[in-house]
């Protein structure tokens, strides 16, 4: 089995993985678009690898501007997940913490 069907079958999973945590409504809104701002990366990476190879003859790990510009969609995505569930941890820390006196 090629890289490249490897990747392709890959993409199901994910799929079925964004579809029931979608369903779940129980992500955080923040973390669940950062989720699918994976698929915006990988939307991104394919032409950019395709562009790299054919035009450039080169892979895109070689092509810095290229693969830096792809490679942002991920980070986007990271920071979006990740922000996502710090935000939910202090909501879920703000409801557990008694009310404040105030004089």
């Amino acid at each position: 089995m090629t890289k490249e069907t490897l990747f392709a079958l890959s993409l199901f999973p994910y799929l079925g993985f964004l579809w029931f945590l979608t369903k779940s409504k129980q992500a955080p809104k923040l973390a669940l678009w950062g989720f699918y701002m994976t698929l915006v990366f990988v939307a991104v990476t394919i032409p950019a690898g395709l562009y790299a190879q054919n035009v450039l003859g080169q892979s895109l790990a070689n092509v810095d501007p290229i693969h830096g510009g792809a490679e942002f969609f991920l980070t986007l995505a990271n920071v979006l997940v990740v922000l996502g569930f710090r935000q939910a941890l202090q909501q879920i820390k703000a409801l557990k913490e008694p009310p404040t006196k105030t004089p």
